[in-house]
């Protein structure tokens, strides 16, 4: 455990340092927010409409804009070659590793959604709604992004292939999340199915996420 501590600790770091990825994904789905009200033109009622759909889809692209380095930057630097040595479960490591990007990348993105909210011409309980299906939601597009980065790490050209894996898996993450925000601002009643559903995915790539990610490491580096 104190290994995994110090796994953590040491990848949150990294990643909160200028240009390691936490900044970059905060400030593109500033980004994203920023720009749809200039494309979706001076229409408010449309705009609070598609604004859930909206700070789902840049939440999406933000966490698959920093996956790249969830192992990448150890691959580089040889650190990788000593945590698949290590006495530590690979699995559990791959855990570990995914759990810091998802507290320097992920949750920043949570943070920021009730500020970005107002962009969108949302009330205060549409964008608690959104929040909160981020928070349930977030933790499956990193875990099922993970498999993907580390199918990629040992091959070239493996940015372009993490982004063609993982977005087909992203998919039922953003549908239910989506849907689950609308239910919460049209249809109150119907807001537990959709959540329950997503959050059975997070929990089910929770448990597959590391395993099929140490799996895809072994095979690549042998």
């Amino acid at each position: 455990m104190t290994a995994l501590a110090a796994l953590i600790r040491r990848d949150i770091r990294i990643a909160l340092r200028v240009g390691g990825g936490a900044l970059i994904g905060v400030l593109f789905f500033l980004s994203v927010v920023v720009l749809m009200p200039f494309a979706v033109g001076p229409d408010l009622a449309l705009l609070a409409r598609l604004g859930p759909a909206i700070l789902w889809l840049g939440a999406l692209l933000a966490s698959l804009l920093t996956l790249d380095r969830l192992f990448m930057a150890d691959h580089e630097d040889g650190s990788l070659d000593l945590i698949v040595m290590s006495r530590t479960p690979l699995e559990l490591a791959c855990a570990a590793k995914a759990l810091a990007h998802w507290l320097a990348a992920g949750l920043p993105l949570i943070i920021a959604t009730p500020v970005l909210g107002l962009l969108l011409n949302l009330d205060a309980a549409p964008t608690s709604a959104v929040a909160l299906t981020l928070l349930a939601g977030t933790p499956a597009l990193t875990f099922t992004g993970m498999i993907g980065a580390a199918l990629a790490v040992t091959l070239r050209r493996g940015g372009l292939l993490l982004a063609v894996l993982v977005l087909p898996l992203s998919i039922p993450v953003l549908i239910f999340g989506v849907a689950a925000s609308q239910a919460a601002i049209t249809e109150p009643l119907s807001f537990g199915a959709p959540f329950s559903i997503l959050c059975a995915l997070s929990l089910v790539s929770l448990v597959v996420g590391p395993f099929a990610a140490a799996a895809s490491l072994r095979h690549g580096l042998d």
